[in-house]
């Protein structure tokens, strides 16, 4: 079995993944720190040293790696992940359980201001400036995110109770 999370950066993927995957006894695997573990380097490094090209080669790289362990996983994409060439094609001819957390804009202003020196996409935002960036990054991304199997809009909902959610819906 593998279920892929796909959904912006604070949606709770990682969070609700692991709680996931511990339920279900499956394995947790981060994209971001497979890469970094893999690469030997934090994705900003990647980024600063070889480029964005580098690095959506290796994402992809390293995303079809991970769908084709013969392990049953819980799989967190990266925020951008789905949203670049052909990823979220190959999730989803990987499997049929593909979640969108979906997260309001509020409340992911809320939340990314709490993290974002450990952000490196909106570490220079100007918190007044975030619903805009926030925003625009969603309306730009829903069209990949909304190809998921499934979407949940997890605002008023806990990590748990997400998880809930996902395992009565899983194929």
């Amino acid at each position: 079995m593998k279920i892929v999370l796909v959904g912006y950066m604070g949606s709770g993927k990682t969070t609700v993944g692991k709680l996931l995957a511990k339920k279900r006894n499956l394995t947790f695997i981060d994209l971001d720190n497979y890469i970094e573990d893999s690469e030997k380097k934090t994705i900003s490094e990647i980024f600063k040293e070889k480029g964005e090209i580098y690095f959506r080669k290796k994402e992809l790289y390293y995303l079809e790696e991970v769908l084709n362990i013969n392990k049953n996983i819980v799989l967190s994409t990266g925020g951008g992940t789905p949203c670049y060439g052909v990823n979220m094609n190959t999730i989803l001819s990987a499997t049929k359980n593909v979640f969108y957390i979906k997260v309001g804009i509020n409340e992911l202003v809320k939340r990314l201001s709490l993290e974002k020196e450990h952000r490196p996409l909106i570490k220079n935002i100007k918190d007044e400036e975030m619903p805009e960036f926030i925003g625009k990054h969603m309306f730009e991304r829903s069209f990949f995110y909304s190809k998921a199997h499934h979407t949940l809009t997890t605002d008023n909902t806990t990590p748990e109770e997400t998880v809930e959610t996902i395992k009565s819906l899983l194929v």
